[in-house]
């Protein structure tokens, strides 16, 4: 199997790329997530790989990062999503975006990203959420990783725990920090976020 590909890049595309690897091209789909990564034609590119074999096609998904990589692994184990509705899905949210939503059974939010319906959001939340730890829907991805973000990616999840500790249910207490997180400067503490749950509550 290809774990990865570098190379030149001949092509880039919104939905896919075209690598120069010693003078064969490679078609690589990608998600809109890793278009925004792309560095400019005629750049040296290494793009990792997710190889999609079948009778009738040989498929190459290419990706920025090993967390890309790993969720779209993650959203094809769900019955009904292929490797082009998962590699979609990556590009109508972020990673973080899509863990809260999972976490949160959100099947309303997910059921708007492209190729996703109401009863495919629904299976993505029923196989996935316990696969999920709900005290990292708010990790940074690998590429955005300053000190700020760390924090505040802390400070919800201690909030997180604090909450549950003090009787919300766990769903509840996900989705209310979630909300508040997102309607924040992104400079909150974990205080500042419990306080604010429980005037809501």
């Amino acid at each position: 199997m290809i774990a990865f590909l570098r190379g030149i890049l001949d092509e880039k595309q919104l939905t896919h790329i075209v690598l120069d690897v010693g003078g064969v091209g490679y078609e690589v789909l990608i998600p809109l997530s890793t278009y925004d990564t792309l560095p400019k034609v005629g750049s040296e590119y290494k793009c990792l790989i997710f190889e999609h074999i079948r009778e009738d096609a040989h498929l190459l998904f290419g990706f920025s990062t090993e967390q890309e990589r790993d969720f779209f692994k993650l959203l094809i184990t769900v019955s009904g999503v292929g490797p082009k509705i998962a590699i979609g899905a990556l590009g109508g949210m972020t990673i973080a975006e899509l863990r809260a939503a999972i976490v949160a059974k959100d099947s309303k939010r997910i059921s708007k990203l492209p190729g996703i319906g109401k009863k495919m959001a629904e299976r993505i939340v029923v196989e996935l959420c316990d696969k999920i730890n709900p005290l990292e829907v708010y990790a940074t991805d690998s590429t955005n990783s300053e000190t700020t973000n760390n924090a505040m990616t802390q400070a919800c999840n201690d909030a997180v725990l604090g909450l549950v500790q003090l009787g919300f249910n766990q769903d509840v207490a996900v989705k209310t920090v979630r909300e508040i997180f997102e309607n924040s400067d992104g400079d909150l503490s974990t205080g500042e976020i419990i306080t604010k749950a429980l005037a809501q509550r």
